[in-house]
């Protein structure tokens, strides 16, 4: 009952939150050291960031150039990627709506609303912007842009860092150069994302994300989900499922993870097929689906489940904490998606000629 009172009010302490910040950099006097802040924002701008990209320049500068003119081609790649997902994303809706993904804009108390998510989105985005603002800003000096300065800015819930190069000069450079520095940002995050994905397939959890038929070559699937206990009274129970089946489809869905439950419509009153291993025997049963008793509308099969991943890399030599386990798993789905989107993004920004390259 507290976790959900946290969960459903967690506006009100990201609120609250942000007074406290405000509270705070206010008593610290921060618009002392290049900070501005208003009721809703808090923005910080650096004016020696040229300086500081310079000086990384001369040790890396044959690496950037590299790098620069891959960014270039990793765009159109990525743009085309981008579209991609979003078409086949809308077509699945349609056509095969199980498979439909929803997309949702991460903003801490409104679609994040649990401490972990929060925690971890929090964590994630400072090493998001870092890399991405740097990138767009080391390519702009290799290029011979100005950067007049950069940052972040916070507003409320919301995060943006920036890099803003000098309007003339930007104006002025030559056509591959604006696409070197406009694909630098969101490059470095799939690079960044590829590389954290790399260590990540030693993670059981990271199975939850890898697509066939990368997921076949470097995990062991599992046979299916196995039933901890059955509630009793249930259709479970009248249909003869025992606790240790292994559930392998339901209504001829696949069931491999805790997550295939939700390609299933359950709805109560309906009777469904369920298909179990037992001591190697393959079982069809009936069972009737009884209505949840926090949500009357929601359908269970009557079992309790082990929700623990049951994917097993090949590669199985760290051991993994849970905690930094997730931790790791959204810094890849941010640093990745928000690399592949930003392309789009990328493209009309240059088109419409916006000179402030932003996260």
């Amino acid at each position: 009952m507290a976790l959900d009172f946290l969960t459903d009010n967690a506006i009100i302490y990201v609120l609250i939150a942000w007074v406290v910040i405000l509270i705070i950099a206010k008593s610290l006097k921060l618009e002392k050291h290049g900070f501005k802040i208003t009721a809703y924002s808090l923005t910080y701008k650096n004016t020696q960031v040229q300086s500081a990209l310079s000086k990384m320049l001369t040790r890396t500068k044959r690496g950037i150039r590299v790098f620069a003119d891959v960014s270039v081609v990793a765009g159109f790649l990525m743009m085309g990627f981008a579209f991609w997902f979003l078409l086949n994303n809308l077509m699945n809706f349609f056509v095969e709506p199980t498979e439909f993904s929803e997309l949702t804009v991460l903003i801490p108390g409104v679609t994040l609303t649990s401490a972990p998510a929060i925690m971890y989105f929090l964590l994630s985005i400072p090493i998001v912007l870092v890399i991405h603002e740097g990138a767009h800003g080391i390519v702009a000096t290799l290029e011979k842009i100005k950067i007049k300065t950069g940052g972040f800015a916070v507003f409320i819930a919301l995060f943006a860092g920036f890099v803003e190069p000098d309007e003339k000069e930007f104006d002025n450079a030559k056509k591959i150069s604006k696409l070197r520095v406009i694909g630098a940002g969101a490059t470095s995050n799939v690079i960044f994302a590829f590389a954290l994905g790399a260590l990540l397939l030693t993670n059981p959890i990271f199975a939850l994300v890898v697509p066939e038929p990368i997921l076949g070559w470097f995990y062991e699937a599992p046979d299916g989900v196995l039933i901890i206990s059955i509630i009793e009274g249930s259709g479970a129970e009248k249909a003869g499922l025992q606790k240790d089946d292994l559930i392998t489809g339901i209504n001829g869905v696949v069931i491999v993870t805790p997550f295939d439950f939700q390609k299933v419509d359950l709805k109560p009153g309906d009777t469904v097929t369920v298909t179990v291993q037992r001591d190697g025997q393959h079982l069809q049963l009936p069972v009737e689906i009884m209505p949840s008793p926090d949500d009357p509308d929601r359908g269970l099969v009557g079992i309790m489940r082990d929700n623990a991943m049951s994917y097993k890399p090949i590669l199985n030599f760290i051991e993994w904490d849970p905690q930094i386990s997730m931790f790791l798993l959204w810094l890849w789905m941010i640093s990745f998606f928000i690399g592949c989107m930003q392309y789009l993004t990328a493209l009309y920004c240059e088109v419409i000629n916006v000179y402030i390259l932003t996260f």
